[in-house]
C-alpha cells in the first residue's frame, strides 16, 4: 500500500487518466478519492458513477445528459453525470459493466473531452480528470469481445492494483483498530477487543476484504456476542463446515474467476522469486520472464511490488 501511496502523490496533481483495479471491497473508492483530494481540482466536484448499477437503456442519458423530448418521459432537459463533473473528477465505477455501444461514445469523450446530450445537436466541452475502477479481470473480457480494447488503453495511462488483504495482512491489525474506535465514538461504546481477537482477525482469509473487516468490526461494537460469534465463525470455516448464511457470497466464484485468480496470483510470485534472484535488476528480469521491460514496469505496478529499502 505504500508504493500505492506513492504512485497518488506522484501522479495527483496530472490530469492523467487512472484505472484503479482490485477486488470488491479492498478500497477502491478510497484511491480514487484521495486522487482528488491531492490534485488542483480539490475544490472542484466529485462524482462517483456506478456504471453496473444504471439501466442499459438509461446509461448515455446518465453519464452525457438529454435534452427536453429527447425520448419518452424527458419532459426536461437533464444534465449528464460528465457536466456535473466539470472541474473536477469523474469516477466511474465498475466500468467493465458499460455496454459495448455505449464504449465507443466514452472513447471518443475521453479523447476530446466533448460530447452532445441525447436528442442534442452542440457539442458541450468538459474539464475533467476520469478515473476508472473494475474489479474484472479486463483482458479476459477483452478477449471475449465484452470490452473494448482501444477504450482500455485509452484508460490505463496510470495502472494502479490495490491488493486483497489477504496479501496485506500487516495492515489489518491498524485497520481493526481504526474501525473500533470510529464505530465505539459513532454507537457510544467502549468496545475492547482481546488479544485472541486480534489474532483471529489476522489469520482470517477476508474474502470481502476490507468492507467484510468493517463490517465485522461493527458487529463486534454493536453485538454483545459479537466476539464469540466471529470465533464460531473462523472455527466452521477452518474444519470446512458450511458456513453461516451471512456468508453464502464467499463460495459465489465461478471456476473461471477461480482459475484467473490463481493466475494472477502465481504471476505475481514469479515476479517476486526473479525480482529477488536478479536484486531487482528490472532489465535482466524482462530478459528471464521474456516480457518487455515495459510490461514488467506496468506488472510490477499492478502487484503493488516495490524494492526492497537498503
Amino acid at each position: 500500500m505504500r508504493a500505492i501511496w506513492r504512485v497518488v502523490e506522484e501522479i495527483a496533481d496530472t490530469d492523467a487518466p487512472v484505472f484503479i483495479r482490485g477486488e470488491s471491497g479492498v478500497g477502491k473508492d478510497l484511491v480514487a478519492r484521495a486522487i482528488h483530494a491531492r490534485s488542483a481540482r480539490r475544490d472542484g466536484p466529485f462524482v462517483k458513477v456506478n456504471c453496473a448499477a444504471i439501466p442499459s437503456g438509461l446509461v448515455e442519458s446518465e453519464l452525457f445528459g438529454h435534452e427536453k423530448g429527447a425520448f419518452t418521459g424527458a419532459y426536461r432537459r437533464k444534465l449528464g453525470q460528465f457536466e456535473c463533473a466539470n472541474k473536477g473528477t469523474i469516477y466511474l465505477d465498475e466500468i467493465a459493466e458499460l455496454p459495448r455501444a455505449l464504449q465507443a461514445k466514452l472513447l471518443h469523450v475521453l479523447q476530446d473531452l466533448r460530447f452532445s446530450r441525447v436528442g442534442g445537436h452542440g457539442s458541450i466541452n468538459v474539464d475533467t480528470r476520469v478515473i476508472a475502477a473494475t474489479n474484472r479481470d479486463l483482458e479476459y473480457a477483452m478477449a471475449r469481445g465484452e470490452f473494448r480494447e482501444d477504450l482500455y488503453y485509452r484508460l490505463d495511462v496510470v495502472d494502479i492494483r490495490i491488493p486483497p488483504l489477504r496479501e496485506r495482512k500487516e495492515e489489518i491489525a491498524l485497520l481493526a483498530s481504526w474501525f473500533l474506535a470510529r464505530f465505539n465514538e459513532q454507537y457510544h461504546r467502549n468496545k475492547q477487543l482481546s488479544p485472541e481477537t486480534m489474532a483471529r482477525l489476522t489469520e482470517h482469509s477476508w474474502s470481502g476484504n476490507v468492507r467484510e473487516l468493517e463490517n465485522v468490526i461493527r458487529r463486534m461494537v454493536v453485538l454483545t456476542d459479537g466476539e464469540q460469534a466471529f470465533e464460531v465463525r473462523v472455527t466452521r470455516d477452518r474444519n470446512g463446515r458450511a458456513a453461516p448464511p451471512g456468508s453464502a457470497q464467499k463460495v459465489t466464484e465461478s471456476l473461471k474467476e477461480i482459475a484467473r485468480r490463481s493466475a494472477r496470483e502465481a504471476e505475481r510470485q514469479a515476479l517476486v522469486e526473479v525480482l529477488e534472484r536478479v536484486q531487482w535488476n528490472r532489465a535482466e528480469a524482462s530478459r528471464i520472464l521474456k516480457v518487455s521491460y515495459k510490461t514488467l514496469l506496468s506488472k510490477v505496478a499492478q502487484c503493488g511490488l516495490s524494492p526492497p529499502s537498503r
